[in-house]
């Protein structure tokens, strides 16, 4: 049997609906260029502001896994004193939680390991990054990328800062650590957990006040 010819009524539908998306594309809300996120931990909460324009990837990629709910229930399993407090990748049971496939770096993007700035963790491999971040506890500039420094070409990409509750860092960084389950050194020996990670409602534009 031939193949059924598209005929005008056909056509025509065809034509509205591809009209119908691409309005719906054009009147579609932009993403929010600075969304923030709520991290509930069991020391309390802290705010993170994120930075959509320079680090696309690492900010949809950390949405996509508070959205899952990848967080709620995930360990601070990395306290260094000084340098940074790591987490979102084990769960209380110190076991590593599952994860997507890893991002490219957005090191380099002009944003810079200060204190308060949050970065993502990885592997050796420059695109090896999961769901591990990291909050820089004093400025890193190390961990930026330095391509003539063998081993530090690459750098760790910073993708947000904390805006609200830096103080609650600077406790968990505290914390005695030690060996603990498949950590080696620098687990907290008393456990801090992320008891939710939820994105806060976007923010109004606020008027200039630059009017005639």
């Amino acid at each position: 049997m031939r193949p059924r010819r598209l005929g005008l009524p056909g056509a025509f539908a065809a034509l509205l609906l591809g009209a119908c998306v691409s309005a719906c594309s054009l009147f579609a809300p932009a993403p929010e260029p600075t969304p923030r996120v709520l991290l509930q931990t069991s020391m309390g909460d802290i705010i993170v502001q994120l930075d959509r324009e320079h680090a696309p990837r690492s900010v949809d990629n950390f949405l996509r896994y508070v959205r899952e709910r990848h967080y709620d229930g995930s360990l601070i399993h990395r306290v260094v004193p000084g340098f940074v407090i790591q987490g979102g990748g084990y769960d209380v049971a110190l076991q590593e939680k599952p994860a997507h496939a890893p991002i490219p770096l957005e090191a380099g993007n002009g944003l810079s390991n200060l204190r308060g700035t949050l970065g993502m963790a990885r592997d050796e491999a420059p695109d090896s990054a999961t769901a591990e971040f990291y909050i820089n506890l004093a400025d890193n500039l190390k961990l930026d990328p330095h391509p003539d420094i063998p081993g530090r070409e690459h750098g760790y990409a910073v993708f947000g800062r904390v805006i609200d509750g830096m103080a609650v860092v600077d406790r968990i960084a505290t914390i005695r650590t030690g060996a603990l389950g498949p950590f080696e050194q620098d687990a907290p020996l008393n456990t801090v957990v992320i008891e939710h990670a939820r994105l806060l409602p976007r923010v109004a534009a606020q008027p200039s006040g630059l009017g005639p």
